[in-house]
């Protein structure tokens, strides 16, 4: 799974470097920080619906919107997978 979170960092980093029109990432990106925000948070809410009520492909499928929403978020703030993982080395040793 690691392997494939890198590899959607790296297509997203991409997207914001070089924009390609119809992207729906760069129009996150256009959207600004405030929107992006908030689609992580309603992908989260979907998370929980699912969780309490959806079947397994449900589930992973809003699990899966929520990773690529954080990432988004992530890279407009300038926080890579690398960061999140140093913070976790460090909390669990």
């Amino acid at each position: 799974m690691a392997d494939m979170l890198y590899l959607l960092e790296e297509f997203i980093h991409e997207r914001r470097s070089k924009p390609k029109e119809g992207s729906y990432t760069n129009s996150l990106f256009d959207s600004g920080v405030n929107k992006i925000a908030q689609k992580v948070g309603e992908e989260a809410t979907e998370v929980i619906v699912a969780a309490l009520g959806q079947g397994r492909k449900e589930q992973i499928g809003e699990l899966s919107d929520l990773f690529y929403h954080t990432l988004v978020l992530m890279t407009q703030l300038g926080i890579t997978l690398d960061d999140v993982s140093e913070e976790l080395r460090n909390r669990h040793g």
